[in-house]
């Protein structure tokens, strides 16, 4: 890599880790950059989820505090999301990807609708407070299973899918869900590590250029979205995610 594709990818991997902390889908940023130095679609793919997982885990240390209490919820979903992104990483390594790019930008908008018409899905669906203890946990551990799937097959905009189901199911406010979100996002991010470090081809160099960028970045958004209101961190992550999904269907379209 020359100096240019350096400075891209730091760049790329700050803005990445401080979308990813405060709605999800910085992937949209790092994975086209890595397109551009070079990478085929595959490796780039790989190198990218190879890469994310320090932001998310400095996201985790960002969001501390609002994880108080949550520690009984963590260790409930936290074998969901291992399953569900192992899943994902095999289905990658196995399948092929066409038919999971055209259905993902429907579920990045989808996830976006849903977070944005939160309170009229739940007249319909039913408030969190009315669930079973029972039907509330199955609900969760089941969310958590079908986002980490999808984190470890792609990723981008893995946030936004998740702060969207977590908020239809928990009665907590929305910073409380996003911290969850962001130690979700981080053992998705570790599984696709291990798997793709040991089976695929990752990218080594382009990676450790992209992982201390994407640290510092997910601390700094994870502190930032501490100190947004409720009502401005809905509107930045459905922002965010009606964008994805929209990029991520033109993509899918002219493929």
């Amino acid at each position: 890599m020359d100096a240019t594709e350096i400075l891209l990818l730091v760049v790329a991997g700050f803005a990445a880790g401080a979308m990813n902390a405060i709605a999800g889908g910085g992937s949209l940023i790092t994975f086209p950059s890595l397109i551009v130095i070079g990478l085929p679609s595959v490796d780039a793919n790989v190198t990218n989820s190879v890469s994310v997982f320090p932001g998310y885990v400095s996201s985790v240390a960002g969001s501390r505090v609002d994880l108080a209490g949550q520690r009984q919820r963590v260790w409930a979903t936290v074998p969901a999301a291992v399953a569900g992104s192992a899943a994902g990483c095999a289905l990658l390594l196995l399948t092929s990807a066409r038919a999971f790019e055209v259905i993902v930008p429907f579920l990045v908008l989808g996830a976006a609708a849903t977070l944005a018409f939160q309170e009229r899905l739940r007249a319909l669906v039913g408030h969190p407070r009315s669930m079973s203890p029972r039907r509330a946990a199955v609900t969760l551990r089941c969310v958590v299973f079908a986002g980490a799937i999808y984190g470890g097959y792609f990723g981008a905009a893995l946030g936004v899918m998740y702060v969207a189901a977590l908020a239809l199911i928990l009665d907590e406010p929305l910073r409380r869900i996003n911290a969850l979100k962001n130690v979700l996002s981080a053992t998705v991010g570790l599984v696709t590590l291990l798997v793709f470090a040991t089976f695929a081809r990752v990218d080594w160099a382009a990676a450790a250029t992209l992982a201390p960028a994407t640290i510092i970045g997910g601390y700094a958004g994870a502190r930032l979205a501490r100190r947004l209101s409720q009502r401005v961190l809905r509107y930045v992550i459905v922002t965010f995610g009606t964008t994805i999904g929209l990029l991520l269907f033109y993509r899918a379209s002219t493929a």
